[in-house]
């Protein structure tokens, strides 16, 4: 009389919470690993249910349906997903982002074979996440032309920083400190010890002329020491480098820096301006050695 009425099947839940009713427990496990655990989707590198279902064999009336899809559904919502994709890298930097391994071994390939005469550092970096929106993967032909790209410009970036390395290493020093950097570049107008009608005494610095508003490099790293009008000088921005070594730039229209800034060697001070005692736009350009000014011409502009 029970069976007539009633029928055994599995009740199921997760966490206390009941998700419905199925005949076979085995059934569901299976489909779970079919639809759930081994589906296979773009970057999809495994999936794993957070919460193990719980199985509780019961007789329930005849009348109540059993809900498989509805349950499968229901644990789906509650998966860790782990997603994978292929860095291209040219020398440990990226480049570009695809989806399979084939793609991304392709595309090296393809890049090795019409650049034979150079020998690049191309590698494939096997990337995880768990969140999909981190995946920024594209085709193997975009990708291609974006590594290939890439590579160009970082290949004149490294030709460049090579040049800028040779160049700052043919620069002078002074006490130690390398002056990296030509304040700017101009006509010089007026050398360090001559005499002239503006001045009560022999010139202290170099004159450079250039246009208003030219910016001014700081020849080497240190800290600004004034950044305010002084007198005769105009604006007048003086740097400490250290080692006894100080740089004075003077006349300029504007001052970038407030005093006790650290500065790097070329970062911008000031601009040229004709402020104080001058007669047009350029740069007074000085260098002091423990307090002393010395004739710039002996380091910068040969």
């Amino acid at each position: 009389m029970i069976l007539i009425k009633y029928k055994p099947m599995y009740k199921v839940s997760i966490s206390g919470k009941e998700l419905g009713y199925i005949k076979n427990k085995e059934a569901l496990e299976e489909s779970l690993k079919e639809e759930i655990i081994e589906k296979s989707e773009k970057n999809v590198d495994s999936i794993q249910i957070k919460t193990n279902p719980e199985y509780e064999l019961k007789l329930i009336e005849r009348t109540i349906e059993t809900k498989e899809t509805q349950i499968i559904k229901e644990i789906e919502n509650d998966v860790d997903v782990t997603y994978r994709y292929y860095e291209i890298a040219f020398n440990n930097e990226a480049m570009d982002y695809v989806n399979t391994l084939e793609e991304a071994t392709q595309v090296i390939s393809n890049i090795k074979e019409e650049s034979q005469e150079q020998e690049l550092d191309l590698s494939i970096i096997e990337k995880y996440t768990r969140n999909e929106e981190e995946i920024k993967t594209t085709t193997l032909n975009i990708a291609q032309n974006d590594v290939k790209t890439k590579i160009a410009q970082k290949i004149e970036e490294q030709e460049k920083q090579k040049e800028e390395e040779k160049r700052i290493n043919s620069m002078p020093e002074i006490n130690g400190i390398k002056l990296a950097y030509l304040p700017v570049s101009g006509r010089i107008s007026s050398r360090y010890g001559v005499s002239s009608r503006i001045r009560k005494s022999k010139h202290t610095g170099l004159d450079i002329a250039t246009s208003k508003g030219t910016p001014i490099k700081v020849v080497a790293a240190g800290t600004v020491t004034c950044a305010s009008y002084k007198g005769s000088y105009g604006n007048l921005v003086k740097v400490e480098h250290g080692n006894g070594l100080e740089t004075w730039y003077a006349h300029t229209s504007k001052m970038h820096v407030t005093v006790g800034q650290k500065v790097t060697a070329g970062e911008v001070i000031a601009e040229v301006g004709s402020t104080g005692n001058s007669t047009g736009n350029h740069l007074h350009l000085e260098i002091r050695i423990n307090g002393e000014h010395v004739n710039p011409q002996n380091y910068l502009y040969k």
